[in-house]
């Protein structure tokens, strides 16, 4: 049996022209009030005003924060600096790090024969590798 999955689930519907209902109540709720202080206020008053009101009015509609709606981002802005509780904890490892651990001792037990199958890579005292190798470290 074969069924249709339905695409662009996550797109809402254009219900007003080319806007969803959502965006439409915003723009709309702005307008009004512009429609309403138009008749309350002077007009270089209601001009800075107007242009206030229906620029909030679209950014709510249109605009987005890292793709999510700005009434979502402020909504989780508003709940994270309020709302919830904060605690920031760091908490130091007593624990001394791998490498300064001590080796564990070898037995001075050791047959001849062992010692001279393992290979054994030593740095002379007067060899320039010990200085390299902690200039290196060391910048």
């Amino acid at each position: 049996m074969e069924f249709t999955v339905p695409q662009f689930i996550e797109r809402e519907p254009k219900i007003v022209g080319p806007f969803t209902f959502k965006q439409f109540i915003y723009v709309g709720v702005a307008g009004g009030l512009c429609l309403l202080l138009f008749f309350i206020l002077p007009l270089p008053f209601f001009i800075v005003i107007a242009l206030i009101l229906l620029g909030g009015g679209f950014a709510l509609a249109f605009l987005k924060v890292n793709k999510t709606s700005l009434p979502v981002f402020l909504k989780n802005l508003f709940i994270f600096s309020f709302l919830k509780k904060k605690i920031y904890l760091w908490k130091k490892k007593t624990t001394p790090p791998r490498f300064l651990k001590p080796e564990p001792k070898i037995p001075e037990e050791k047959n001849r024969e062992d010692e001279l199958k393992k290979p054994v890579l030593r740095i002379s005292p007067g060899s320039r590798l010990r200085d390299l190798f902690t200039q290196i470290e060391t910048k």
